[in-house]
């Protein structure tokens, strides 16, 4: 249909005049390092965790490495100068690459980077509630991360990222200055949650009830309240290990009567729900692309919103099955593996809905679908194989083993760095409005799915055969698996490094995108790419976020638009010709 023959009501926003766009509106240090726009802090959010990814990364392939021959291949004694022997290196190494991948990649890349960009744009908003609130997350999250790494660094820690006491007590390691680091970010995390907490609640526009909100503002919305209700559980958990080295008062230490298992119940009391911060915004993320790429509407929309807040709330009442080893009542770990199943309930309903909608639909393999794919095989497997964990039986032989170190990795590697992926691929025309080399794009997808493959399935081979994780040397008869296993991680690391060029190459020579470059229609593709500093020049009509029938393709202008919803209007409904929230300013 060409434009010609459209009617009245379409809507094509067109492209942004530099003035409008927030990129270049206004220029130099000063105005990125003070911004309060939360599209620019979105992006700082970006490049601070795809750096940290990158380190986390590349210490990754070094231990892959290193285990390629039994007796360690990389790491040797004095490496690089260093006074410490090679096990010691190789446990610093791994605790390094653990608590930078968790702390600085896994919960916060989607949704502080992609939420701090997508929520307020998805709300037809010009800001988050509290902008100068979210600067302030973003600084202590920088200060957060370099705290982190360099007390890691300085002096090394080889703990593991989980800080386990005893040994977290006894050990000469800097464990008191990376448990301040993780503090600190602790903090960013909250003031973010309670940022989107409040932004969801009171800047919704007219018409935006509940359920016409996009999926990914659900799954948003739910992470927050485990950030916001969690994330303490952890600040007093490391504040107490700090005081029980300072002052031995006899809290974990056994040695001043104090419990090291009751560390693990504080631990995982955080981290376990924690794990559904990592993965719900990576729901939401797959949720949209499913939905846009199929060109169908979500199936059973209600059920994947509800679910999000079920997964958050029965997240709290699972972390015991992490210590069905550590000594707990029959009783006890009988409830606690119910429990656990039942997490696998609200998971399902996703998967299955996201199934139903692809049925029939009208499928586009673009990157972001080649990498929902992925995703949802990937998660599928470290889901199932979740259920071997959560039953006593076969947890206590699979307990520390690699089993645990695939599982762990199909859930979080293969669930939320292939959903950042695949978000980064949706929203980068949006967020920098330059169009990507989809050939380019889909071969880091496939290349991505063959790496990770090779590298995690050898492990759970390992595990059940009674491979421990974390060691530094093991027995010969497991070589060509830890050989499969490495040669996998740096197909890994290709299929990583063509997206990074293929995104990197599109800011230099890439097409300018179009507002709606997949035809969707969540709020955020209805102004233009990239948005212009206020998002909208008025607050955008609601409708359902996952009906296409008002999208159109302009063939002559080789793009989509699109017809706003005719509906009845009522004065509480008529939008205000300007956003209704006055957010911060450069």
């Amino acid at each position: 249909m060409s434009a010609g023959t459209l009617p009245s009501n379409v809507r094509d926003p067109g492209f942004p005049t530099e003035r409008e766009n927030y990129l270049t509106n206004s220029k130099g240090f000063l105005s990125w390092f003070c911004t309060l726009d939360h599209k620019r802090i979105g992006v700082m959010y970006l490049i601070g965790t795809v750096t940290a990814f990158l380190i986390g990364g590349l210490l990754a392939l070094g231990i892959r490495l290193h285990l390629f021959s039994p007796e360690g291949w990389l790491f040797t004694d004095n490496w690089l100068g260093s006074s410490v022997d090679k096990n010691t290196i190789y446990n610093q190494v791994f605790t390094l690459h653990g608590a930078i991948m968790v702390f600085l990649f896994i919960i916060p890349s989607i949704p502080a980077a992609l939420g701090n960009f997508l929520v307020p744009v998805m709300l037809g908003a010009k800001d988050v509630a509290f902008p100068r609130l979210n600067l302030s997350s973003f600084y202590l999250w920088m200060f957060g991360a370099l705290f982190f790494i360099g007390a890691l660094l300085s002096s090394g820690l080889d703990t593991g990222w989980t800080f386990y006491t005893p040994y977290s007590t006894t050990t000469d390691s800097s464990v008191i200055l990376a448990t301040l680091g993780a503090f600190i970010l602790g903090f960013s995390s909250i003031f973010t949650g309670l940022n989107f907490i409040v932004t969801i609640n009171t800047m919704r526009p007219p018409g935006m009830t509940w359920f016409k909100m996009p999926l990914f503002l659900w799954a948003t919305y739910a992470t927050s309240i485990i950030q916001v209700l969690a994330t303490p559980v952890l600040g007093i958990t490391l504040l107490l290990l700090i005081a029980e080295r300072v002052m031995q008062i006899g809290i974990f230490d056994p040695e001043f009567n104090g419990d090291p298992v009751t560390y693990q119940h504080f631990f995982w009391f955080y981290s376990h729900p924690a794990v559904y911060i990592m993965i719900l915004p990576a729901f939401g993320v797959i949720s949209e692309l499913i939905s846009v790429h199929s060109h169908k509407h979500i199936f059973g929309y209600r059920f994947i919103a509800y679910s999000s807040i079920a997964i958050a709330l029965l997240g709290f009442l699972v972390w015991g099955h992490h210590m069905f080893t550590a000594g707990m009542s029959s009783l006890t770990t009988i409830i606690f593996s119910a429990l656990t199943f039942t997490v696998s309930v609200p998971s399902a309903i996703k998967v299955f809905n996201w199934l139903a909608t692809m049925y029939k639909g009208s499928i586009s393999l673009t990157t972001p679908m080649c990498y929902a794919l992925s995703f949802i095989f990937l998660f599928t497997i470290g889901g199932l194989t979740g259920l071997f964990l959560g039953t006593l039986a076969t947890d206590l032989h699979l307990h520390d083993t690699y089993f645990v170190v695939a599982h762990f990795h199909y859930v979080m590697v293969g669930g939320t760095l292939i959903a950042f992926l695949g978000g980064v691929f949706h929203w980068w025309p949006k967020m920098f409005g330059r169009l990507y080399n989809e050939w380019g794009g889909r071969l880091s997808a496939a290349i991505v799915f063959i790496g990770f493959n090779l590298t995690f399935l050898p492990q759970f081979v390992l595990g059940s055969r009674g491979m421990p994780r974390r060691y530094a040397t093991y027995d010969p008869e497991f070589a060509y698996l830890h050989q499969m296993s490495t040669i996998g991680a740096l197909i890994l690391g290709i299929g990583l490094l063509i997206a990074l060029v293929v995104l990197i190459a599109s800011l230099v020579n890439g097409k300018r995108s179009p507002a709606n470059p997949w035809g969707a229609a969540t709020l955020e593709f209805a102004c233009t790419s990239p948005p212009p500093y206020y998002n909208f020049e008025r607050a955008p009509v609601v409708g359902d976020p996952y009906d296409f029938h008002d999208i159109f393709w302009d063939a002559e202008n080789e793009r989509y638009v699109t017809a706003e919803p005719e509906r009845e209007i009522v004065p509480q409904t008529v939008p205000e010709e300007s956003p209704a929230h006055a957010g911060g300013q450069n």
